[in-house]
C-alpha cells in the first residue's frame, strides 16, 4: 500500500491553479526530487503532503498512522528558546523530558550529588519510556550539524537557523520526510553531511532542491510540477534534462500544428458567413471545441533573458595581494594571515569556505574596501566593478522593483541604447504589475533575480558575486552559468553550489585549517588536490598498480560463452528499460496503472543496477580476453 496517494488534486489561490488535477503516489523507501520553476507551487504541494493545507478538490489517501515532518524554506519568526529546545520540539511528547535531561547534564558541570541524582532520574525515565534512542539522535544531529546547543535560536545567523530547523525535522524520524531547499545557506561541509544523510536515509524522502549535484546523486525518481500538472520521470537528473527537452520540442510542434489548424478553421468560418447561409454545423462545433481548448491551454512561461554589459577592458593585472593579514580583533571574526595572490584579466576565481570563515571579508580586502593590518593590495587600471551582495544590501526595501533598477528614471541605458525599465525587467521575468511592487513583498528567488537585473544593467569588467545562486530555479541557474562562462572580464565568485563552481571557475581560493590555499580548477579539482586527498590517491594508485595474482588472465570455456552472450543480454535489457521509461514518462501513467506503478518503479531501479553489473562484468571479461591474447602473441 502506498504511504500517500493523491487523486485529481486541485488547489490554487486564484487563476491559474497551482495544482490542476494532480495525481501522485509515494511508496515506502523512495527518494523523490520535486522540480519546477519558482512559483510553480512546489512548496504548496509539500504543505499539502504534510497536512498543513487541504485541497480545493480531489482525494488525499494516507496510510494509517502516517507521520510526516517538513523543513520549510521560511524560518518561523516567533520561534524562541535554545537550539536544543528547538530541535527537541520535533519530538512531540518527550520534548519536555529531553529538555530536563539537557538541563541536568549542564548542571553536572558544576558538580554535586544532587545534580548527579537528577541526571540519573531523568536518564531512567528516558529508558522507561523507550526514548533514549531519541535523546541520542538529538545529540548526534547537534554534533554533526555543528550547532551551539545552548545558544538562543533567535540570535543565530540565517544559516545556523536553517541548520537547527533541519535538525528539528531529522530527529522525529518520520515515515515521510519533506525537505524544502535543505542546502540553502549551508556551507560545503554541511551540504556534504546532508547529502550523506539523504543517501543513507532508510525512510521515505521527498525533497526540493536547486543543488543539481545533490539531485543527481540522491533522487531515485524525479517529479516535475509544470503549469499545474505533475509529470513523473523515472530517471536521473541528466536523463531527465534530455527527455524533458524532447517533450518540450514535441509539445511545441503539436501546439504549432494545432494553432495552424485553428487559424485555417477561423478563416473558413468567416468565409462561410459571407458566401452562404448554411454551413457544416459539425465543423462549426469542432471549431468551438478548438477555441475552448486553446483558451484552456497553459503555454510555457517565458525564460529569463540575462545578458551582461561589457565595459572597457581592464588592465592585464586586475588584483595583486602581497602577504595580506587581517583580523577584527578580540578573537571576533575571521583571520587572514600572510595571503598572497595575483588575479589577471579573464580569471574566474571561486572562493570556498565554511560559513563565517571570512569569504566576504576576503572579497572586501581584494576590492580595497577593507585595509589590511599588514601587507598590501594593488588594483589594476580601468577597473569597473559590479557587486552582487549576498545580503542584498543594494536593494531598498520600501522602493519598488522598478525604482531599484531605474533609480527614479523610466529608462536605462543597456548596450549603449535606451530601454524602458519595465521592458528590461520583463527579461528577468517581472511582469509590469510585479515591477511596481515594493521589494519587501518579493520572494527570495525574486530578490535574487532583481539583484541580477540591477547588476547587469551597468557595464563592468570585474564581476563580484557573493552567493548569487540561492533561491534561483534550475533554468535561471543554467542561464547565469552561461553568463559567467562567457563574461569577457574577471570574476570573483563565492558559492556553495558545487555544480555551479565546477562549471564556471578556473581556480579556487579555499579557507582551510592551515589558512588560505589556491587550487587550479573547480570544486571537484579542489577535492582531488587538497592535502587530505593525497593519502587516498596514493592508496588508490597502489591498489591499481598492484598485480592481481588471484585471478587468471585466460578465460574459461564458460566465461568465453558468457562474454559472447553479454552484448545481447545488455541490448535486451536496455530495450526493456527504454520501453518502461516511455510508459512512465506519460503523465497519465500513475493514474492508469494504479498499484502496478510501484512495481514499475522498483523494476526500473532493478534494471539500472542489473545494467551496471552487466557492463562491469563485460568490461572485466573483455579486458582479460584482450590481455590473454596479447600474452599469447608475445
Amino acid at each position: 500500500m502506498a504511504l500517500i496517494n493523491l487523486k485529481k488534486i486541485k488547489l490554487g489561490f486564484g487563476n491559474p491553479m497551482l495544482l490542476d488535477g494532480v495525481d501522485l503516489q509515494i511508496e515506502r523507501g523512495e527518494r523523490i526530487c520535486l522540480v519546477g520553476r519558482n512559483g510553480a507551487g512546489k512548496t504548496t504541494l509539500m504543505r499539502l503532503l504534510s497536512g498543513e493545507l487541504n485541497p480545493d478538490g480531489g482525494e488525499v489517501a494516507r496510510s494509517p498512522g502516517l507521520k510526516t515532518a517538513i523543513l520549510s524554506q521560511e524560518v518561523p519568526k516567533d520561534l524562541r528558546g535554545s537550539v536544543f529546545d528547538v530541535i527537541t520540539g520535533g519530538l512531540g511528547d518527550i520534548h519536555g523530558l529531553l529538555a530536563e535531561y539537557h538541563s541536568a547534564l549542564s548542571a553536572l558541570d558544576n558538580g554535586g550529588e544532587r545534580a548527579m541524582a537528577e541526571l540519573e532520574r531523568v536518564h531512567h525515565e528516558l529508558e522507561a519510556k523507550g526514548s533514549w534512542q531519541a535523546a541520542q539522535m538529538v545529540e548526534t544531529v547537534v554534533s554533526r550539524l555543528k550547532l551551539p546547543d545552548k545558544a538562543e535560536f533567535s540570535e543565530l545567523s540565517g544559516g545556523y537557523k536553517r541548520r537547527a530547523l533541519l535538525g528539528r525535522a531529522l530527529v522525529s524520524e518520520p515515515d515521510i520526510l519533506l525537505l524544502d531547499e535543505p542546502t540553502n545557506h549551508l556551507d560545503m561541509e554541511s551540504i556534504g553531511w546532508i547529502e550523506d544523510f539523504i543517501l543513507g536515509y532508510r525512510g521515505t524522502l521527498l525533497f526540493v532542491t536547486h543543488d543539481r549535484m545533490l539531485m543527481q546523486k540522491a533522487a531515485t525518481r524525479i517529479i516535475e510540477l509544470d503549469r499545474g500538472r505533475l509529470i513523473n520521470w523515472q530517471c536521473g537528473y541528466g536523463e531527465y534534462l534530455e527527455r524533458k527537452e524532447s517533450l518540450l520540442n514535441a509539445e511545441a510542434r503539436e501546439n504549432a500544428l494545432f494553432d495552424k489548424k485553428l487559424s485555417e478553421e477561423e478563416a473558413w468560418v468567416r468565409q462561410g458567413i459571407k458566401a452562404r447561409r448554411t454551413r457544416n454545423e459539425g465543423r462549426v462545433r469542432a471549431l468551438m471545441e478548438m477555441r475552448s481548448r486553446r483558451m484552456e491551454r497553459r503555454d510555457l512561461e517565458g525564460s529569463a533573458r540575462i545578458r551582461s554589459e561589457a565595459a572597457e577592458l581592464s588592465g592585464r593585472l586586475v588584483i595583486e595581494a602581497k602577504d595580506v593579514s587581517f583580523s577584527y580583533g578580540n578573537g571576533k571574526g575571521p583571520a587572514i594571515e600572510g595571503f598572497s595572490t595575483v588575479i589577471m584579466r579573464g580569471d574566474k576565481v571561486g572562493i570556498i569556505g565554511p560559513n563565517g570563515s571570512g569569504k566576504t571579508t576576503l572579497i572586501n580586502l581584494l576590492l580595497g574596501k577593507l585595509k589590511p593590518a599588514s601587507g598590501a593590495v594593488r588594483l589594476g587600471s580601468r577597473i569597473e566593478v559590479s557587486y552582487f551582495d549576498q545580503h542584498r544590501a543594494a536593494l531598498v526595501e520600501e522602493k519598488t522593483v522598478q525604482d531599484n533598477v531605474g533609480e527614479g528614471n523610466e529608462t536605462i541605458t543597456v548596450d549603449g541604447k535606451p530601454r524602458h525599465v519595465i521592458g528590461y525587467l520583463q527579461d528577468f521575468l517581472f511582469s509590469p504589475e510585479r515591477s511596481r511592487t515594493p521589494v519587501k513583498a518579493l520572494s527570495g528567488g525574486e530578490r535574487n533575480r532583481l539583484m541580477l537585473a540591477k547588476l547587469f544593467s551597468r557595464p563592468s569588467n570585474l564581476l563580484v558575486m557573493d552567493e548569487p545562486t540561492n533561491d534561483l530555479d534550475i533554468e535561471t541557474l543554467d542561464l547565469l552559468e552561461d553568463i559567467v562562462v562567457e563574461y569577457a572580464g574577471t570574476v570573483l565568485l563565492v558559492s556553495h553550489d558545487r555544480a555551479f563552481l565546477n562549471n564556471t571557475v578556473t581556480s579556487t581560493i579555499v579557507f582551510e585549517k592551515n589558512g588560505l590555499t589556491e587550487y587550479v580548477g573547480g570544486y571537484d579539482d579542489w577535492l582531488s588536490q587538497r592535502p587530505e586527498a593525497l593519502p587516498e590517491k596514493a592508496e588508490r594508485k597502489e591498489r591499481q598498480e598492484k598485480p592481481k595474482k588471484d585471478k587468471p588472465l585466460k578465460l574459461s570455456f564458460k566465461e568465453e560463452r558468457e562474454l559472447k552472450e553479454l552484448p545481447g543480454r545488455i541490448e535486451a535489457l536496455e530495450a526493456e528499460q527504454n520501453a518502461l521509461y516511455a510508459r512512465m514518462a506519460d503523465p497519465d501513467f500513475y493514474r492508469q496503472e494504479g498499484q502496478n506503478a510501484a512495481g514499475a518503479g522498483a523494476r526500473a531501479v532493478e534494471m539500472e543496477a542489473e545494467l551496471k553489473a552487466l557492463y562491469s562484468r563485460w568490461e572485466e571479461l573483455e579486458a582479460r580476453s584482450v590481455a590473454a591474447s596479447g600474452r599469447a602473441r608475445s
